[in-house]
């Protein structure tokens, strides 16, 4: 019996933090004292709070320690674990400079509600053993033994649950649907092929938690009548994907995935198929293509996969966090799940929270929360106490919604309305120097790219959409340009064959609607608002400020600055190339950036 278990996180952002270095220097230093037979160190997945990784969780305290190296292990193993006194240095400060000891005081972790990242950060993924002893496959065994797959499919309706991988389709009538296709052989697929820029909430599940995954899918086989899974992971992931297969082969060993399950007429194989990283490949046809070996391209529907799916069988496929609900749904029931959230947006979400906010990381929160609490509760206000401009929700196919939309709750129907969509969970915050016109571009340009070119409306439309953003942020746009980006938009929109090009207008459409002046401004007065695309900015030196250093004509590439000590120091604007670097080199806050 250990009187202390030290949690180290082992999440890919701790992980490449140094919590590895971390948890090796505090299994030395415990075996230095003699503690390693009272104390146990486990490694974790992640819990959320990446940027203040590496994060060391001692209990039964429940104290939180943050950004911990190292060279921090011998006073935290001599003061906490030896002396049972806090390392104050190590804990996470609040507002006024407040120590906060506790894991549940952080305001990070106090508004959150935890069902699918639910055992992240608690549990060694590692060991089955720690994930049954948070009632891991009890829900499995609740199904096979108590409820008939019509139950099933029943409670996942009572539940309200739906697809958390952007579509928003109610789980339990997709159920439905595939459980009423006629046939011997059916197919269920968890989506794992995460692709969204800044999101990685599929990648600490998988990571921190993958018998959820096998739990949740074995549980879906059973109410839909399949006996054969995939779990389609983009090879980009190498420790979910490494972490899955050991979870399956525990599983099959424990005989609890396989043949004749529990000893019940249950039967169920499950394989993990490594993805190339096509983001299009997230679209469920253009997957189901990849796993046969074909190239990933979506095709027209109908037929649905729940009729004509994987190597034309009746196919389910939900994500990774659909899935990964499923379990304690079914423990704990669905009227239970549909207390949480709103009307018709029931339970929780997991947000991939990115961007110009100061507490980046993980959270799951009920829906119907604000924006509002999510960016300043949660994550702590805009990063260096600028002014918030907008936020991109739902990825690169998302919109871009502004300061008046922060008491705006998030829910699939109250998202829609603004122009904006949930998505798989990303949400990337903005601040007064983010361009729009230069955000909407950077977001096109990925699903551009990422296009899978089978259909024209994507393939051309959203090269020509992309011309003229470059166009506009050049300063070479005109106003005909801006219609002509609208009506493309709309096309495109409108006419693409999948997902992908029926959303990548998103973020043009969101951002024209709501930060029209900004195009304006890029076309009308040749400059950008927000001071960030560079061929609109010039550089001028404040002669008030400047102290005649030098320094920025010491390091323009160009020679574009003429002066010295005796004169005044002056900008070529016509031979600068606009780099920065006199900006960047100043230490007066000399140069201007207009």
């Amino acid at each position: 019996m250990y009187r202390a278990h030290v949690l180290v996180c082992g999440g890919t952002g701790c992980t490449s933090s140094g919590s590895h270095g971390v948890m090796d220097g505090l299994k030395s230093e415990l075996r230095k004292q003699n503690l390693d037979d009272e104390i146990l160190v486990v490694q974790t997945g992640c819990h959320g709070m990446c940027e203040m990784g590496p994060i060391v969780v001692v209990y039964p305290e429940g104290t939180f320690y943050c950004r911990v190296s190292k060279d921090d292990v011998p006073e935290l193993v001599e003061e906490h674990l030896l002396k049972g006194r806090t390392v104050d240095r190590l804990l996470y400060t609040g507002e006024g400079d407040v120590h906060v000891p506790h894991y549940s005081e952080i305001p990070f972790y106090s508004k959150q509600e935890r069902v699918a990242l639910g055992n992240c950060g608690y549990i060694d993924a590692d060991k089955i053993e720690e994930y049954i002893a948070r009632d891991g496959y009890e829900a499995l065994g609740k199904v096979l033994t108590s409820m008939t797959p019509e139950d099933v499919v029943e409670d996942m309706k009572t539940s309200g649950l739906r697809g958390r991988g952007g579509g928003g389709f109610p789980t339990g009538l997709k159920w439905s649907f595939c459980a009423k296709s006629p046939g011997p052989k059916k197919y269920v697929i968890c989506n794992a092929d995460e692709g969204d820029p800044g999101a990685f909430m599929d990648r600490s599940i998988l990571e921190g938690d993958p018998h959820s995954i096998i739990e949740g899918m074995m549980i879906g086989a059973y109410a839909m009548g399949a006996d054969e899974g995939y779990i389609y992971c983009r090879a980009e992931y190498p420790l979910a994907i490494k972490r899955l297969k050991r979870a399956i082969d525990q599983a099959e060993e424990y005989g609890l995935l396989g043949e004749n399950v529990l000893g019940t007429d249950f039967s169920f194989s499950l394989h993990v198929k490594e993805g190339a990283g096509a983001f299009v490949c997230g679209e469920e046809t253009a997957l189901m293509g990849s796993i046969e070996g074909r190239r990933g391209m979506p095709r027209p529907r109908p037929p649905f996969p729940a009729v004509s799916g994987l190597w034309g069988k009746p196919t389910n496929i939900n994500n990774v966090e659909t899935w990964a609900n499923v379990p304690s749904i079914i423990r704990r029931g669905g009227a239970w799940f549909a207390s949480m959230g709103t009307e018709k947006s029931k339970g929780t979400k997991v947000f991939a929270l990115t961007g110009k906010v100061k507490h980046t990381g993980l959270v799951e929160v009920p829906m119907g929360i604000t924006l509002r609490e999510i960016i300043f509760d949660i994550g702590g206000g805009i990063l260096g106490d600028k002014k918030f401009k907008a936020v991109q929700i739902g990825g690169p196919s998302g919109g871009c919604l502004t300061e008046e939309h922060l008491d705006l709750p998030v829910s699939y129907e109250d998202l829609a309305k603004a122009g904006a969509i949930m998505g798989s969970g990303g949400m990337v915050v903005m601040d007064e120097d983010n361009c729009m016109v230069d955000v909407a571009k950077f977001f096109l340009e990925f699903t551009q790219r990422e296009s899978c070119g089978k259909c024209v409306p994507c393939r051309e439309g959203t090269k020509q959409m992309l011309l003229l953003l470059k166009k506009i942020c050049d300063g070479e746009g005109t106003m005909e340009d801006l219609v002509q980006l609208e009506e493309l938009a709309h096309m495109v929109k409108d006419m693409s064959l999948c997902g992908l090009g029926q959303t990548a207008p998103n973020p043009v459409l969101t951002t024209l609607r709501y930060f029209r002046h900004e195009y304006e401004a890029h076309i009308k007065d040749r400059s950008c608002p927000a001071g960030a695309c560079q061929a609109l900015i010039r550089y001028r030196i404040d002669q008030d400020k400047c102290k005649k250093c030098g320094l920025c004509a010491k390091n323009c590439p160009v020679n574009c600055i003429d002066g010295d000590r005796k004169t005044q120091f002056v900008i070529d604007e016509d031979a600068c190339v606009r780099c920065g670097t006199c900006y960047d080199k100043c230490p007066f806050d000399a140069i201007l950036k207009l």
